[in-house]
């Protein structure tokens, strides 16, 4: 078919450019490195990190110490909070920034053997001083672990031991907020005095601004989708399961990072809110370094805690090197490279139109001269 137009003539002229630049095979992109900070803070050994959006740093618990630090993108570490009024040799875990109140909510835990203590602290973050210290409801075989806050204000912890939620109002309120039955269906283990880990049920949580959580569960490597209003919980189909998950985050386009200590990143869509899922992509992390805790901090880029932590669990104290990396899909990288691909053709047909326009108008000019 003859062309008989200009916007027939850069269609065609687009299509060329492009199929012969995918053809081609991937065009060399020069990208930044992931960032990875490398810090020092002896016998820190920190479990889980949050992202602070307002002072741009990341903030640790510790296993060991009751202090929260904070960690800069250039490794600068300080002592952001230090509470001696806690008991004596409690672990500070799941942290949350809760951001419309300037506040940092902190799981405290003891274990074994110690006596028990499970306890939600808030801290307001600007004069770092604590807001209130709420014992969560004992039901016996208890292991206070992750936490997520909502807009309104309410944590949501999740209890490793118990298989269960908590929940902690504005005030500090505490109620048992989740139980559902759901969470006991693929597994009968009871919580393990002898176990190192905490983890045999409900661990990682994150809310999601649809009015729900996510959170997972580490012995059966399962999903639940839990209503942030009446903690009615359903399990998310998935294409496998996330065995030994320890943590969970949510990007702001949906996409959920799960870290495994001794596995993977995994990353996850839905597109119907978490009634299903399907693992899109598996990223290596560094399993020596023990990475308990992802995080999505700035420009929506997914960060995990290497933390020592098996180290710290077994009376070791004696490191003081500790990291935090972000971890990148390499599928995402992928589609973006295509779409690179497809700007650049854009990029030389405009160009290429742009000639054969200034050509045809020399054309003209020559006829009416």
């Amino acid at each position: 078919m003859p062309i008989s137009s200009p916007k027939q003539t850069f269609l065609v002229i687009i299509t060329i450019t492009i199929f012969s630049l995918l053809g081609q095979g991937p065009v060399p992109v020069l990208a930044r490195n992931a960032h990875v900070i490398n810090f020092r803070s002896p016998n820190l050994y920190p479990e889980s990190l949050a992202w602070d959006p307002l002072m741009q740093h990341f903030l640790l618990g510790s296993l060991h110490q009751r202090i929260i630090a904070a960690v800069s993108d250039s490794g600068i570490v300080e002592t952001y909070i230090s509470d001696t009024d806690l008991p004596e040799d409690v672990s500070i875990l799941g942290l949350a920034v809760d951001t419309p109140r300037n506040r940092l909510l902190a799981v405290v835990h003891s274990y074994a053997p110690l006596p028990p203590f499970n306890a939600l602290a808030a801290y307001d973050l600007r004069s770092r001083r604590r807001l209130f210290l709420t014992p969560l409801p004992s039901e016996g075989i208890d292991a206070a672990n992750d936490v997520a806050v909502d807009y309104s204000g309410n944590a949501f912890v999740t209890n490793s031991g118990g298989n269960f939620i908590w929940k902690v109002t504005a005030d500090g309120s505490a109620s048992i907020f989740s139980k559902s039955p759901k969470y006991l269906a693929d597994t009968n283990n009871p919580a393990d005095d002898d176990s190192p880990h905490d983890s045999l049920g409900l661990n990682g949580i994150a809310y999601v601004n649809k009015g729900y959580l996510l959170v997972v569960q580490s012995t059966t490597g399962k999903v639940f989708k839990v209503d942030a209003e009446d903690g009615t919980a359903r399990k998310v189909l998935l294409n496998e399961d996330l065995i030994g998950a320890e943590d969970i985050a949510v990007r702001s386009d949906g996409v959920a990072a799960v870290v495994s200590p001794m596995k993977e990143l995994w990353m996850l869509k839905s597109i119907d809110s978490w009634s299903e899922g399907v693992v899109y992509d598996k990223v290596e992390v560094n399993v020596q370094r023990f990475p308990t805790s992802v995080v999505v901090g700035d420009k929506d880029r997914v960060y995990v805690l290497y933390g020592h932590v098996d180290e710290g669990r077994v009376g070791n104290s004696g490191r003081e090197s500790f990291g935090i990396a972000e971890l990148r899909s390499k599928r995402e990288g992928e589609d973006e490279s295509i779409w690179i691909f497809v700007l650049i053709g854009l990029g030389f047909a405009y160009f290429f139109f742009w000639r054969f326009q200034m050509a045809q108008l020399v054309k003209k000019m020559d006829k009416v001269n």
